[in-house]
C-alpha cells in the first residue's frame, strides 16, 4: 500500500612512627581483586575453546594464554565441574560442555526478533529513504510483523498483520529459499501456486530456479509480484541450525526502488548476516 503525507604532596616518617595494621577493607579489596583476576583468567580460557576448531590440551592452552600448567589444571578442574568442559580420559583434552549449550539456548530464548531487528530496520529505512519491514513465518505463509516508514510524502506501507503465501514476493521468496529440500518439495506439492498479480510466479520449474538463485546471491527481489507498482529487496535472519526465523525486506514503489536495488540489497544482507550471528548462525560463504 502506498500513502502520501502532508507532511604531591611528598609523605615522611621516621622510624618511631608505628606501621599501621592492613584495615579490614583493604584485606577484603585485595581478596576481591585476585577472585576477578581468576574469574578473567578462566573466561580467558573458555573463550579459547570457542575459537578452537576442536579440543584442547593443557600445554596448549598453556602456551597459548602464557600461564602455568598448575594453573591452567585448576582452572580446567573448575569448568569441567560446572560442566562448561568435558575431559576425554584418555585422550587428557578438553571441549566444550553441555552447559555451554544451556546457556546458548538460554541467550537465545530471550531474544525477542522484533525488538533485536527494529534498530536495524531504522537504520536500513534511513539509509534508503524507503520503508523497511520484518515478517515472521506461520506454516506456508509469512505475517508482516513490524516495519519502520521512511518521512517522505510517497511511501510504501505493509498491512501489519496480513499474511500471504511463500511464493509471491520477496520476503516470502526468501523464507522459501532458505528451507530444506524436502520442505520445499512439500511446499509446492501442497500450494497451488496462485498468482497475486501478473507478475507472480506461477510455474514451478521457474520458481525452483529462481529459488536457487536467491540462496547464491543471498537476497530476494520483487518487482510487482505480491503488489502492483512495488519493488521490494529481502533476506532471512537465521538461527543457529541456519533455519529462517524472520526476513527483513526493504521496499518501496517500482519507479525509484529500481534505481536503489544495489545499496538496498547490501545493507538488508550486511544487516541480516549480523542478526543471524547474534542468533548463533554460522557465517555464509
Amino acid at each position: 500500500m502506498f500513502l502520501i503525507d502532508t507532511l604531591d604532596g611528598n609523605q615522611s616518617s621516621d622510624m618511631d612512627t608505628p606501621m599501621s595494621e592492613p584495615s579490614a577493607e583493604s584485606g577484603q579489596a585485595s581478596g576481591s581483586g585476585r577472585s576477578v583476576a581468576a574469574i578473567d583468567r578462566a573466561l580467558e580460557v573458555l573463550f579459547l575453546f570457542s575459537q578452537a576448531s576442536g579440543t584442547l590440551g593443557v600445554t596448549e592452552i598453556s602456551l597459548e594464554l602464557g600461564v602455568s600448567k598448575a594453573v591452567v589444571h585448576r582452572i580446567l578442574a573448575s569448568l569441567c565441574e560446572r560442566s562448561l568442559l568435558i575431559t576425554d580420559p584418555r585422550s587428557r583434552r578438553y571441549g566444550l560442555g553441555p552447559a555451554v549449550m544451556e546457556l546458548a539456548a538460554a541467550y537465545r530464548d530471550q531474544l525477542d526478533v522484533r525488538t533485536l531487528a527494529i534498530d536495524e530496520m531504522r537504520r536500513l529505512s534511513a539509509e534508503t529513504d524507503e520503508t523497511a519491514t520484518l515478517s515472521v513465518r506461520y506454516g506456508d505463509r509469512r505475517v508482516y510483523v513490524d516495519q519502520v516508514t521512511p518521512p517522505r510524502e510517497v511511501k510504501m506501507t505493509v498491512p501489519i498483520g496480513g499474511s500471504f503465501p511463500l511464493h509471491a514476493g520477496a520476503s516470502s521468496k526468501a523464507f522459501l529459499a532458505w528451507l530444506t529440500g524436502a520442505e520445499i518439495d512439500r511446499y509446492l506439492a501442497d500450494n497451488p501456486l496462485d498468482p497475486l498479480t501478473d507478475a507472480t510466479v506461477v510455474s514451478v520449474g521457474e520458481l525452483r530456479a529462481e529459488l536457487e538463485g536467491i540462496r547464491t546471491q543471498g537476497f530476494a527481489l520483487s518487482f510487482g509480484e505480491r503488489q502492483d507498482d512495488a519493488g521490494s529487496v529481502a533476506a532471512p535472519i537465521l538461527d543457529h541450525n541456519g533455519e529462517p526465523v524472520a526476513v527483513i525486506s526493504v521496499c518501496g514503489p517500482i519507479y525509484r526502488f529500481r534505481n536503489k536495488i544495489g545499496p538496498a540489497s547490501a545493507g538488508v544482507v550486511e544487516t541480516t548476516r549480523a542478526l543471524s550471528a547474534k542468533l548463533g548462525a554460522q557465517p555464509l560463504v
